[in-house]
């Protein structure tokens, strides 16, 4: 320990006492010499002993500082919901240039809003504790704006002389990315499995009729109507495997600015023969000025066909059905498709679209499983509303050709 300051100060009260015995004659040794003395030899050593370890503390303090900077992770360093300290990776996750421009901010300034309880409830706990804290997750906003999410631990320090609060942890957006991503890779595969038992087992039925019907072929004893049965059920193969593929197969659609009223007066021009076959009865109502809209043609008269088949299912009796389009608001146009039909359960309309789930006897549930995979590659909506015995309104809103394409929710 160097001892400076006690050298200093004793000096300091010898001079006095010579200088008092050379102008004023006193004695040299007396007993307030001794006194001073001694107060500026303790005095001195306390100084000492206090720059000692004020500079043995700033040493510690700069070494720790140092540790932190080398840490692989990010470490931010709050008091008081202020940043007091960051080290360099913390600087680069937030996106700042350099700690000048987080230290002395509110960490709050980087935490999304329904964060900040998680984060009160951190400290409260971070207090109580005093030991290092398991992993949370903590949604970020860097300085540009950019969001990310972080995930550390908390404990409680010292640093400066003041207790504070360690967080360190790191970026872990793009793993949530990569879990995600595998999630969905998982439902899909979950729904491929799914769809590939439900086509085994619709295909398998109509294929058993068929092995039928060729065994009484060879009793030569068959009649013409065999054949037609025989048809029919080729046709239903067909039609689940073309359901399929139009699922399945990825299609670089060409979208084009059309006049709805001209594409759906198409498609009722089209289905109008089965209508009436079922006396069925459909009134269009379209409300002046329609703005256009950007699709592609021969996939929304596909949806437009499907919905106005089922409708027409769902009365065997016969009925109306009302299709009705009007803008829903700026930028979006909206298409009800009203019928009096047999209606559906509440219970089941959150399943409508799942393959192989349906309410019709011979049905597969592709079908609406390709409507509502048409409508979200417009990036509109389709919602289903249903009453037992009253009729169900299907609704479909799409973006006009006015604005900007975007995904509804």
């Amino acid at each position: 320990m160097n001892k400076s300051g006690q050298i200093s100060l004793v000096l300091i009260s010898v001079l006095f006492s010579t200088f008092q015995t050379i102008v004023e004659h006193d004695r040299f040794f007396t007993i307030d010499f001794v006194i001073f003395t001694t107060i500026a030899w303790v005095v001195g050593w306390q100084y000492d002993r206090t720059r000692y370890y004020g500079k043995q503390a700033r040493a510690s303090e700069e070494s720790y500082k140092q540790l932190i900077d080398s840490l692989p992770n990010a470490v931010i360093i709050h008091l008081d919901n202020k940043v007091i300290y960051v080290n360099k990776e913390a600087v680069t996750m937030i996106g700042a240039k350099q700690k000048e421009e987080l230290i002395g901010t509110s960490f709050t300034n980087y935490l999304f809003p329904e964060y900040k309880d998680r984060l009160i409830e951190r400290i409260k706990q971070v207090k109580k504790e005093k030991l290092p804290l398991n992993n949370i997750e903590y949604k970020l906003i860097r300085v540009d704006g950019s969001v990310f999410f972080f995930e550390g631990s908390s404990m409680y320090i010292t640093f400066g002389g003041k207790e504070a609060i360690l967080s360190i942890g790191k970026d872990i957006t793009e793993r949530k990315e990569q879990t995600e991503q595998l999630l969905q890779k998982s439902e899909k595969l979950a729904l491929l499995g799914q769809m590939a038992a439900g086509i085994a087992h619709e295909i398998r039925n109509p294929l058993t009729s068929i092995k039928g019907f060729v065994q009484l072929f060879k009793t030569e004893k068959h009649q013409d109507e065999y054949y037609d049965i025989v048809l029919s059920e080729l046709d239903r193969i067909n039609n689940i495997v073309g359901e399929f593929l139009v699922l399945a197969k990825p299609t670089a659609a060409v979208f084009t600015e059309k006049d709805i009223k001209e594409l759906i007066k198409d498609v009722v021009t089209l289905i109008n023969t089965q209508s009436i076959l079922n006396n069925v009865q459909i009134f269009v109502e379209f409300e002046c000025d329609l703005p256009k809209i950007s699709c592609e043609e021969n996939q929304l008269k596909q949806v437009f066909i499907n919905l106005l088949k089922n409708a027409i299912e769902a009365m065997p009796s016969g009925g109306s059905i009302d299709v009705k389009v009007k803008v829903k608001e700026e930028g979006k146009i909206s298409i009800q498709i009203i019928d009096q039909g047999i209606g559906i359960p509440k219970e089941r309309i959150p399943t409508l679209g799942e393959p192989f789930y349906t309410t019709k006897e011979k049905g597969t549930g592709l079908g609406l499983m390709t409507c509502y995979k048409i409508i979200e590659s417009h990036n509109g909506l389709l919602t289903i509303s249903s009453e037992i015995n009253e009729g169900t309104t299907i609704e479909i809103i799409l973006p006009t050709i006015t604005q900007p394409v975007f995904s509804l929710t």
